[in-house]
């Protein structure tokens, strides 16, 4: 089991930054693959970014360009480091782990991954 624990979401206005970070523990072995999701109330969750343990990512068109992921391995930490943000970012953001190495649009695999945090919010306004 993999038990994941993210921090850092809060309120910001528009054109604003936020870094989410998630906590992995556990059998960190099944957590080569990690990566972000977030859902806004009524929709679907959308993956937003995925990082394989060897530092490679991918990125939704929506986010491209103003979020990075990262990894500390040595720490177990996951980041998320959000800059221009917009009202439409606007939801609950879940970190996500799981076993093997992607390639492609990883990023539409996360909210599938087998592991996931409570997730933290993040509420942008105009």
């Amino acid at each position: 089991q993999v038990q994941l624990v993210e921090s850092g979401g809060g309120s910001v206005q528009a054109g604003g930054s936020l870094r989410l970070s998630c906590l992995a523990s556990g059998d960190t072995a099944r957590s080569d693959r990690m990566g972000w999701f977030r859902q806004a109330p009524e929709k679907e969750r959308e993956g937003v970014a995925s990082i394989n343990i060897d530092g490679t990512t991918s990125y939704s068109g929506s986010v491209k360009g103003r979020f990075t992921i990262s990894q500390d391995n040595a720490k177990n930490i996951l980041y998320l480091q959000m800059g221009s943000l917009k009202p439409e970012d606007t939801a609950m953001y879940y970190c996500a782990a799981g076993a093997g190495y992607c390639s492609g649009a990883c990023y539409e695999h996360v909210p599938s991954l087998p592991y996931r945090g409570q997730g933290t919010q993040v509420t942008v306004s105009s």
